[in-house]
Protein backbone atom coordinates (compact mmCIF):
# COMPACT_ATOMS: atom_id res chain seq x y z
CA UNK A 1 0.00 0.00 0.00
CA UNK A 2 1.35 3.43 -0.94
CA UNK A 3 1.91 6.18 1.62
CA UNK A 4 -1.06 8.12 0.26
CA UNK A 5 -3.30 5.02 0.46
CA UNK A 6 -2.19 4.41 4.05
CA UNK A 7 -3.11 7.97 4.98
CA UNK A 8 -6.47 7.61 3.26
CA UNK A 9 -7.19 4.33 5.06
CA UNK A 10 -6.28 5.94 8.37
CA UNK A 11 -8.53 8.90 7.64
CA UNK A 12 -11.46 6.72 6.68
CA UNK A 13 -11.16 4.79 9.96
CA UNK A 14 -11.47 7.97 12.02
CA UNK A 15 -14.42 10.29 12.49
CA UNK A 16 -14.40 12.83 9.71
CA UNK A 17 -16.33 16.10 9.83
CA UNK A 18 -17.78 16.96 6.43
CA UNK A 19 -18.18 20.65 5.56
CA UNK A 20 -19.07 22.62 2.45
CA UNK A 21 -15.89 24.71 2.58
CA UNK A 22 -12.57 24.14 4.33
CA UNK A 23 -10.22 27.12 4.38
CA UNK A 24 -6.63 26.53 5.48
CA UNK A 25 -5.04 29.83 6.43
CA UNK A 26 -6.78 32.99 7.58
CA UNK A 27 -5.25 35.72 5.42
CA UNK A 28 -7.28 38.37 3.59
CA UNK A 29 -8.67 36.11 0.86
CA UNK A 30 -9.36 33.11 3.08
CA UNK A 31 -11.01 34.85 6.00
CA UNK A 32 -13.22 37.06 3.80
CA UNK A 33 -14.36 34.10 1.74
CA UNK A 34 -14.98 31.95 4.81
CA UNK A 35 -17.18 34.58 6.42
CA UNK A 36 -19.19 35.21 3.26
CA UNK A 37 -19.83 31.53 2.59
CA UNK A 38 -20.76 30.94 6.24
CA UNK A 39 -23.22 33.84 6.20
CA UNK A 40 -24.93 32.23 3.19
CA UNK A 41 -25.80 29.27 5.41
CA UNK A 42 -23.16 26.80 4.28
CA UNK A 43 -20.92 24.92 6.71
CA UNK A 44 -17.42 26.37 6.86
CA UNK A 45 -14.27 25.51 8.81
CA UNK A 46 -11.31 27.88 8.74
CA UNK A 47 -8.00 26.81 10.28
CA UNK A 48 -5.36 29.34 11.28
CA UNK A 49 -2.00 28.63 12.94
CA UNK A 50 -2.09 31.61 15.26
CA UNK A 51 -2.29 35.03 13.60
CA UNK A 52 -5.97 35.93 13.94
CA UNK A 53 -6.65 38.13 10.95
CA UNK A 54 -3.53 37.10 9.04
CA UNK A 55 -0.08 38.53 8.42
CA UNK A 56 -1.29 41.97 7.32
CA UNK A 57 -2.96 42.86 10.60
CA UNK A 58 -0.42 41.23 12.92
CA UNK A 59 3.08 41.78 11.52
CA UNK A 60 2.85 43.53 8.16
CA UNK A 61 0.68 46.30 6.70
CA UNK A 62 -1.14 47.50 9.82
CA UNK A 63 1.68 47.58 12.40
CA UNK A 64 4.31 48.85 9.95
CA UNK A 65 2.12 51.64 8.58
CA UNK A 66 1.14 52.59 12.14
CA UNK A 67 4.82 52.92 13.01
CA UNK A 68 5.56 54.79 9.78
CA UNK A 69 2.81 57.29 10.51
CA UNK A 70 4.31 57.93 13.94
CA UNK A 71 7.62 58.59 12.23
CA UNK A 72 5.95 61.12 9.96
CA UNK A 73 4.43 62.88 12.95
CA UNK A 74 7.91 63.13 14.45
CA UNK A 75 9.25 64.60 11.20
CA UNK A 76 6.45 67.17 11.13
CA UNK A 77 7.00 68.21 14.74
CA UNK A 78 10.70 68.65 14.04
CA UNK A 79 9.73 71.08 11.29
CA UNK A 80 7.16 72.91 13.41
CA UNK A 81 8.82 76.31 13.03
CA UNK A 82 8.52 76.07 9.23
CA UNK A 83 4.74 75.91 9.67
CA UNK A 84 4.61 78.84 12.07
CA UNK A 85 4.47 76.83 15.28
CA UNK A 86 6.87 78.18 17.91
CA UNK A 87 8.18 77.03 21.29
CA UNK A 88 8.04 73.30 20.51
CA UNK A 89 10.33 71.34 22.81
CA UNK A 90 12.89 69.06 21.21
CA UNK A 91 10.82 66.10 19.99
CA UNK A 92 11.98 62.55 20.33
CA UNK A 93 10.41 59.14 19.86
CA UNK A 94 9.33 57.40 23.05
CA UNK A 95 9.66 53.73 22.17
CA UNK A 96 7.28 52.57 24.89
CA UNK A 97 4.54 54.94 23.72
CA UNK A 98 5.23 53.97 20.11
CA UNK A 99 4.95 50.27 20.92
CA UNK A 100 1.80 50.85 22.94
CA UNK A 101 0.12 52.69 20.07
CA UNK A 102 1.07 49.98 17.59
CA UNK A 103 -0.19 47.21 19.86
CA UNK A 104 -3.43 49.08 20.53
CA UNK A 105 -4.13 49.42 16.81
CA UNK A 106 -3.28 45.77 16.14
CA UNK A 107 -5.16 44.34 19.14
CA UNK A 108 -8.28 46.36 18.34
CA UNK A 109 -8.31 45.01 14.79
CA UNK A 110 -7.61 41.44 15.93
CA UNK A 111 -10.52 41.58 18.37
CA UNK A 112 -12.73 42.93 15.60
CA UNK A 113 -11.67 40.11 13.31
CA UNK A 114 -12.42 37.45 15.90
CA UNK A 115 -15.85 38.92 16.56
CA UNK A 116 -16.54 38.90 12.82
CA UNK A 117 -15.46 35.27 12.53
CA UNK A 118 -17.80 34.20 15.31
CA UNK A 119 -20.62 36.37 14.04
CA UNK A 120 -20.44 34.91 10.55
CA UNK A 121 -21.31 31.45 11.83
CA UNK A 122 -18.17 29.73 10.60
CA UNK A 123 -16.19 27.30 12.73
CA UNK A 124 -12.89 29.07 13.39
CA UNK A 125 -10.10 26.78 14.60
CA UNK A 126 -6.69 27.76 15.92
CA UNK A 127 -4.31 24.91 15.13
CA UNK A 128 -1.99 23.24 12.64
CA UNK A 129 -3.57 21.53 9.64
CA UNK A 130 -1.91 18.82 7.55
CA UNK A 131 -3.43 16.79 4.74
CA UNK A 132 -4.01 13.10 5.29
CA UNK A 133 -6.14 12.53 2.18
CA UNK A 134 -7.55 14.55 -0.72
CA UNK A 135 -9.45 17.57 0.64
CA UNK A 136 -9.00 16.16 4.16
CA UNK A 137 -6.87 17.58 6.97
CA UNK A 138 -5.97 16.50 10.45
CA UNK A 139 -5.90 19.55 12.71
CA UNK A 140 -3.70 19.61 15.80
CA UNK A 141 -5.58 22.07 17.98
CA UNK A 142 -3.69 24.45 20.24
CA UNK A 143 -5.35 22.80 23.27
CA UNK A 144 -3.83 19.40 22.38
CA UNK A 145 -6.93 17.85 20.81
CA UNK A 146 -7.23 16.82 17.14
CA UNK A 147 -9.97 17.03 14.55
CA UNK A 148 -10.29 15.65 11.03
CA UNK A 149 -12.16 17.77 8.51
CA UNK A 150 -12.99 17.19 4.86
CA UNK A 151 -14.23 19.97 2.62
CA UNK A 152 -16.37 19.62 -0.46
CA UNK A 153 -14.18 22.50 -1.58
CA UNK A 154 -10.86 23.52 -0.06
CA UNK A 155 -9.14 26.89 -0.26
CA UNK A 156 -5.45 27.21 0.62
CA UNK A 157 -4.51 30.66 1.87
CA UNK A 158 -1.26 29.67 3.55
CA UNK A 159 0.65 32.92 3.09
CA UNK A 160 4.38 33.56 3.15
CA UNK A 161 7.07 34.18 5.74
CA UNK A 162 10.36 36.13 5.67
CA UNK A 163 13.05 34.49 3.55
CA UNK A 164 16.50 33.87 4.98
CA UNK A 165 18.94 33.46 2.07
CA UNK A 166 21.71 30.87 2.04
CA UNK A 167 24.54 33.14 3.18
CA UNK A 168 27.32 31.53 5.23
CA UNK A 169 26.82 32.24 8.92
CA UNK A 170 23.40 33.88 8.55
CA UNK A 171 21.38 31.05 10.06
CA UNK A 172 23.50 31.12 13.24
CA UNK A 173 23.72 34.89 13.64
CA UNK A 174 20.36 35.48 15.38
CA UNK A 175 19.30 38.14 12.87
CA UNK A 176 16.03 40.06 12.64
CA UNK A 177 13.22 39.79 10.10
CA UNK A 178 10.33 42.18 9.53
CA UNK A 179 8.22 39.99 11.84
CA UNK A 180 10.71 40.53 14.67
CA UNK A 181 11.22 44.23 14.15
CA UNK A 182 7.60 45.24 14.74
CA UNK A 183 7.74 43.46 18.11
CA UNK A 184 11.04 44.77 19.51
CA UNK A 185 10.97 46.24 23.00
CA UNK A 186 14.05 48.35 22.26
CA UNK A 187 15.78 49.54 19.12
CA UNK A 188 19.47 49.11 18.30
CA UNK A 189 21.68 52.16 17.96
CA UNK A 190 22.80 50.93 14.54
CA UNK A 191 21.27 48.55 12.02
CA UNK A 192 22.30 46.85 8.81
CA UNK A 193 19.45 46.14 6.39
CA UNK A 194 19.97 43.43 3.82
CA UNK A 195 17.68 44.13 0.87
CA UNK A 196 16.52 47.28 -0.91
CA UNK A 197 12.99 46.30 -1.90
CA UNK A 198 9.69 47.54 -0.42
CA UNK A 199 10.31 46.22 3.10
CA UNK A 200 13.93 47.29 3.27
CA UNK A 201 13.22 50.82 2.05
CA UNK A 202 10.26 51.36 4.38
CA UNK A 203 12.17 50.24 7.45
CA UNK A 204 15.31 52.15 6.45
CA UNK A 205 13.31 55.37 6.20
CA UNK A 206 11.38 54.83 9.43
CA UNK A 207 14.29 53.74 11.60
CA UNK A 208 16.55 56.49 10.32
CA UNK A 209 13.86 59.00 11.25
CA UNK A 210 13.62 57.56 14.76
CA UNK A 211 17.37 57.89 15.21
CA UNK A 212 18.84 54.50 14.32
CA UNK A 213 22.05 54.64 12.24
CA UNK A 214 21.06 52.67 9.13
CA UNK A 215 23.20 51.05 6.45
CA UNK A 216 21.30 49.40 3.60
CA UNK A 217 23.03 46.67 1.58
CA UNK A 218 21.59 45.87 -1.84
CA UNK A 219 22.95 43.32 -4.33
CA UNK A 220 21.54 45.03 -7.45
CA UNK A 221 22.99 48.45 -8.21
CA UNK A 222 19.75 50.34 -7.49
CA UNK A 223 17.04 50.41 -4.87
CA UNK A 224 13.67 48.96 -5.91
CA UNK A 225 15.11 47.26 -9.00
CA UNK A 226 11.66 46.85 -10.60
CA UNK A 227 11.31 50.65 -10.87
CA UNK A 228 12.67 52.88 -13.62
CA UNK A 229 16.16 54.21 -12.89
CA UNK A 230 14.98 57.81 -12.51
CA UNK A 231 12.59 56.93 -9.68
CA UNK A 232 15.22 54.80 -7.94
CA UNK A 233 17.82 57.56 -8.22
CA UNK A 234 15.45 60.08 -6.65
CA UNK A 235 14.83 57.74 -3.71
CA UNK A 236 18.54 57.04 -3.35
CA UNK A 237 19.31 60.77 -3.27
CA UNK A 238 16.60 61.29 -0.63
CA UNK A 239 18.01 58.48 1.51
CA UNK A 240 21.57 59.77 1.30
CA UNK A 241 20.47 63.30 2.19
CA UNK A 242 18.63 61.88 5.22
CA UNK A 243 21.80 60.15 6.44
CA UNK A 244 21.14 56.57 5.36
CA UNK A 245 24.29 54.82 4.16
CA UNK A 246 23.78 52.86 0.93
CA UNK A 247 25.91 49.97 -0.27
CA UNK A 248 24.43 49.35 -3.71
CA UNK A 249 25.85 46.65 -5.97
CA UNK A 250 27.34 44.92 -2.91
CA UNK A 251 26.32 41.37 -2.09
CA UNK A 252 26.61 39.84 1.36
CA UNK A 253 28.82 36.74 1.33
CA UNK A 254 29.12 36.09 5.07
CA UNK A 255 27.58 37.02 8.41
CA UNK A 256 29.08 36.73 11.90
CA UNK A 257 27.60 37.53 15.32
CA UNK A 258 30.60 38.82 17.28
CA UNK A 259 31.46 38.12 20.90
CA UNK A 260 30.48 41.68 21.86
CA UNK A 261 27.01 41.17 20.38
CA UNK A 262 27.47 43.18 17.19
CA UNK A 263 27.04 41.78 13.68
CA UNK A 264 29.59 41.85 10.88
CA UNK A 265 28.59 41.35 7.25
CA UNK A 266 31.25 40.52 4.68
CA UNK A 267 30.63 41.87 1.17
CA UNK A 268 31.75 40.52 -2.18
CA UNK A 269 33.70 43.76 -2.70
CA UNK A 270 36.02 42.66 0.11
CA UNK A 271 34.67 45.22 2.57
CA UNK A 272 32.98 44.48 5.88
CA UNK A 273 30.26 46.47 7.63
CA UNK A 274 29.25 46.30 11.29
CA UNK A 275 26.22 47.25 13.36
CA UNK A 276 24.38 46.27 16.49
CA UNK A 277 21.78 44.26 14.54
CA UNK A 278 21.01 42.95 11.06
CA UNK A 279 17.56 43.05 9.48
CA UNK A 280 17.09 40.61 6.59
CA UNK A 281 14.56 41.96 4.09
CA UNK A 282 15.27 40.12 0.85
CA UNK A 283 11.77 38.81 0.22
CA UNK A 284 9.36 36.16 1.44
CA UNK A 285 8.87 32.45 0.89
CA UNK A 286 5.66 30.37 0.78
CA UNK A 287 4.48 28.41 3.81
CA UNK A 288 3.99 25.09 2.03
CA UNK A 289 6.49 22.69 3.60
CA UNK A 290 5.31 19.93 5.92
CA UNK A 291 1.54 20.16 5.46
CA UNK A 292 1.12 17.24 3.05
CA UNK A 293 0.28 19.05 -0.15
CA UNK A 294 1.52 16.03 -2.12
CA UNK A 295 -1.03 13.86 -0.32
CA UNK A 296 -3.71 16.36 -1.33
CA UNK A 297 -2.57 16.20 -4.95
CA UNK A 298 -1.51 19.86 -4.89
CA UNK A 299 1.64 20.61 -6.86
CA UNK A 300 4.09 23.42 -6.15
CA UNK A 301 6.72 25.10 -8.31
CA UNK A 302 10.47 24.97 -7.65
CA UNK A 303 10.20 27.88 -5.17
CA UNK A 304 7.40 26.19 -3.22
CA UNK A 305 4.50 28.33 -4.46
CA UNK A 306 1.27 26.50 -5.22
CA UNK A 307 0.64 26.07 -8.94
CA UNK A 308 -2.72 27.54 -9.95
CA UNK A 309 -4.43 28.34 -13.23
CA UNK A 310 -5.95 31.71 -14.04
CA UNK A 311 -9.08 30.76 -12.07
CA UNK A 312 -7.07 29.95 -8.91
CA UNK A 313 -7.62 26.21 -9.28
CA UNK A 314 -4.77 23.99 -8.08
CA UNK A 315 -3.78 20.66 -9.62
CA UNK A 316 -6.18 18.87 -7.22
CA UNK A 317 -9.88 18.63 -7.93
CA UNK A 318 -11.96 21.21 -6.00
CA UNK A 319 -8.89 22.58 -4.24
CA UNK A 320 -8.20 26.26 -4.78
CA UNK A 321 -5.43 28.61 -3.62
CA UNK A 322 -5.30 32.33 -3.01
CA UNK A 323 -3.04 35.14 -1.88
CA UNK A 324 0.75 35.13 -1.64
CA UNK A 325 1.08 31.35 -1.66
CA UNK A 326 -0.63 31.16 -5.06
CA UNK A 327 1.83 33.58 -6.62
CA UNK A 328 -0.55 36.54 -6.38
CA UNK A 329 1.32 39.86 -5.99
CA UNK A 330 2.09 40.13 -2.30
CA UNK A 331 -0.34 42.88 -1.38
CA UNK A 332 -3.45 42.64 0.78
CA UNK A 333 -5.58 44.33 -1.86
CA UNK A 334 -4.49 41.72 -4.42
CA UNK A 335 -5.43 38.94 -2.01
CA UNK A 336 -8.80 40.60 -1.50
CA UNK A 337 -9.41 40.43 -5.25
CA UNK A 338 -8.52 36.73 -5.11
CA UNK A 339 -11.40 36.39 -2.62
CA UNK A 340 -13.80 38.03 -5.08
CA UNK A 341 -12.66 35.71 -7.85
CA UNK A 342 -13.01 32.63 -5.64
CA UNK A 343 -16.42 33.66 -4.32
CA UNK A 344 -17.67 33.82 -7.91
CA UNK A 345 -15.92 30.68 -9.12
CA UNK A 346 -17.02 28.52 -6.21
CA UNK A 347 -20.61 29.55 -6.88
CA UNK A 348 -20.64 28.78 -10.60
CA UNK A 349 -18.08 25.96 -10.92
CA UNK A 350 -20.42 23.03 -10.35
CA UNK A 351 -22.99 24.35 -12.79
CA UNK A 352 -20.45 24.87 -15.53
CA UNK A 353 -20.80 28.65 -15.48
CA UNK A 354 -18.25 31.13 -16.74
CA UNK A 355 -15.35 31.41 -14.30
CA UNK A 356 -13.71 34.68 -13.40
CA UNK A 357 -10.02 35.03 -14.30
CA UNK A 358 -7.01 36.69 -12.73
CA UNK A 359 -5.62 37.61 -16.17
CA UNK A 360 -5.36 41.32 -16.93
CA UNK A 361 -5.81 42.65 -13.40
CA UNK A 362 -4.53 46.18 -12.85
CA UNK A 363 -2.96 46.00 -9.39
CA UNK A 364 -1.37 49.14 -7.94
CA UNK A 365 1.05 49.25 -5.03
CA UNK A 366 2.65 51.80 -2.75
CA UNK A 367 5.91 51.99 -0.85
CA UNK A 368 5.24 53.93 2.33
CA UNK A 369 8.45 55.89 2.65
CA UNK A 370 8.55 59.66 3.04
CA UNK A 371 7.75 60.70 0.37
CA UNK A 372 5.53 57.81 -0.72
CA UNK A 373 5.87 55.95 -3.99
CA UNK A 374 2.62 55.06 -5.74
CA UNK A 375 2.82 52.76 -8.77
CA UNK A 376 0.35 51.34 -11.25
CA UNK A 377 0.63 49.77 -14.69
CA UNK A 378 3.77 49.69 -16.81
CA UNK A 379 7.04 51.49 -16.20
CA UNK A 380 8.68 53.21 -19.16
CA UNK A 381 11.14 50.34 -19.39
CA UNK A 382 8.40 47.71 -19.41
CA UNK A 383 6.30 49.59 -21.95
CA UNK A 384 9.21 49.90 -24.36
CA UNK A 385 10.02 46.21 -23.91
CA UNK A 386 6.39 45.39 -24.72
CA UNK A 387 6.69 47.25 -28.02
CA UNK A 388 4.71 50.40 -27.23
CA UNK A 389 5.58 53.72 -28.83
CA UNK A 390 5.50 55.76 -25.65
CA UNK A 391 5.27 59.39 -24.73
CA UNK A 392 6.36 60.40 -21.26
CA UNK A 393 4.97 63.01 -18.90
CA UNK A 394 7.41 64.04 -16.15
CA UNK A 395 7.02 66.71 -13.50
CA UNK A 396 8.72 67.81 -10.28
CA UNK A 397 6.33 67.71 -7.33
CA UNK A 398 7.30 71.28 -6.49
CA UNK A 399 5.06 72.37 -9.39
CA UNK A 400 1.92 71.26 -7.52
CA UNK A 401 0.32 74.04 -5.42
CA UNK A 402 -0.84 71.59 -2.74
CA UNK A 403 2.74 70.38 -2.24
CA UNK A 404 3.73 73.92 -1.34
CA UNK A 405 0.89 74.43 1.12
CA UNK A 406 1.78 71.25 3.03
CA UNK A 407 5.51 71.89 2.83
CA UNK A 408 6.48 68.72 0.95
CA UNK A 409 8.14 69.66 -2.33
CA UNK A 410 10.29 66.57 -2.62
CA UNK A 411 9.66 63.96 -5.31
CA UNK A 412 8.68 63.60 -8.94
CA UNK A 413 5.75 62.28 -10.98
CA UNK A 414 5.87 60.47 -14.28
CA UNK A 415 3.33 58.76 -16.51
CA UNK A 416 3.68 56.49 -19.52
CA UNK A 417 1.33 57.23 -22.44
CA UNK A 418 0.66 55.16 -25.56
CA UNK A 419 1.42 57.63 -28.36
CA UNK A 420 -0.99 55.90 -30.75
CA UNK A 421 -4.09 55.81 -28.51
CA UNK A 422 -3.32 58.47 -25.87
CA UNK A 423 -4.17 55.87 -23.21
CA UNK A 424 -2.28 55.91 -19.91
CA UNK A 425 -0.13 52.78 -19.62
CA UNK A 426 1.25 53.42 -16.15
CA UNK A 427 2.39 55.97 -13.62
CA UNK A 428 5.04 56.41 -10.92
CA UNK A 429 4.22 59.04 -8.32
CA UNK A 430 6.90 59.85 -5.76
CA UNK A 431 5.44 62.44 -3.42
CA UNK A 432 3.40 63.14 -0.33
CA UNK A 433 -0.06 61.52 -0.58
CA UNK A 434 1.01 59.46 -3.61
CA UNK A 435 -0.79 56.43 -2.17
CA UNK A 436 -4.08 58.31 -2.56
CA UNK A 437 -3.45 59.97 -5.92
CA UNK A 438 -2.38 56.73 -7.61
CA UNK A 439 -5.97 55.49 -7.21
CA UNK A 440 -7.14 58.35 -9.46
CA UNK A 441 -4.75 57.21 -12.18
CA UNK A 442 -5.82 53.60 -11.75
CA UNK A 443 -9.52 54.48 -12.14
CA UNK A 444 -8.74 56.51 -15.26
CA UNK A 445 -6.89 53.52 -16.71
CA UNK A 446 -9.72 51.12 -15.82
CA UNK A 447 -12.18 53.49 -17.50
CA UNK A 448 -10.08 53.58 -20.67
CA UNK A 449 -9.69 57.36 -20.40
CA UNK A 450 -7.19 59.15 -22.58
CA UNK A 451 -4.66 61.28 -20.77
CA UNK A 452 -6.30 64.39 -22.25
CA UNK A 453 -9.53 63.59 -20.39
CA UNK A 454 -7.64 63.55 -17.08
CA UNK A 455 -5.81 66.72 -18.09
CA UNK A 456 -9.08 68.52 -18.82
CA UNK A 457 -10.97 67.29 -15.74
CA UNK A 458 -12.04 69.95 -13.24
CA UNK A 459 -10.29 68.74 -10.07
CA UNK A 460 -10.48 70.43 -6.69
CA UNK A 461 -7.87 73.10 -5.94
CA UNK A 462 -5.58 72.83 -4.08
CA UNK A 463 -5.25 69.03 -3.86
CA UNK A 464 -2.46 66.65 -4.78
CA UNK A 465 -4.77 64.95 -7.31
CA UNK A 466 -5.06 68.29 -9.09
CA UNK A 467 -1.41 67.81 -9.98
CA UNK A 468 -2.50 65.28 -12.61
CA UNK A 469 -3.91 68.12 -14.72
CA UNK A 470 -0.44 69.66 -14.64
CA UNK A 471 1.38 66.39 -15.28
CA UNK A 472 -0.58 65.81 -18.48
CA UNK A 473 -0.36 69.43 -19.67
CA UNK A 474 1.91 70.55 -22.47
CA UNK A 475 4.48 71.92 -20.05
CA UNK A 476 5.49 68.46 -18.84
CA UNK A 477 4.78 66.26 -21.87
CA UNK A 478 7.80 65.04 -23.80
CA UNK A 479 7.63 64.90 -27.57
Amino acid sequence: MSTAETYIATAESEQIEEVDLLVVGGGKAGKTLAMEVARSGQSVVMVERGMIGGTCINVACIPTKTLINSGRVLQTVRRAAEFGVADVITPQMDLELLRRRKEDVVSTMVKGQLASFVGSGMDFILGEASFIAPRTVRIALNDGETRIVRGADVVLNLGTEPLLPMIPGLADADVLTSNDLVRLDELPASLLILGGGYIGCEFADLLNTIGVAVTLIQGPDQLLPQEDAGVAEAIEARFIAAGIHLRLGDRAVGVVRNANGTVTVSLDSGDTVDADELLVAVGRQPVTVGIGLDIAGVQTDKRGYIIVDEYLRTTANRVWAAGDVAGTPQFTHASYDDYRILAHNLEVAEGGGILRSTVGRLIPYCVFMTPELGRVGLTERDALAAGYDVRMARMPVSAIPRARTVGHLEGQWSAVIDRETNLILGASLLSTEASEVIAVVQVAMLAGMQFTQVRDAVLTHPTMAEGLTLLFSGAFLED
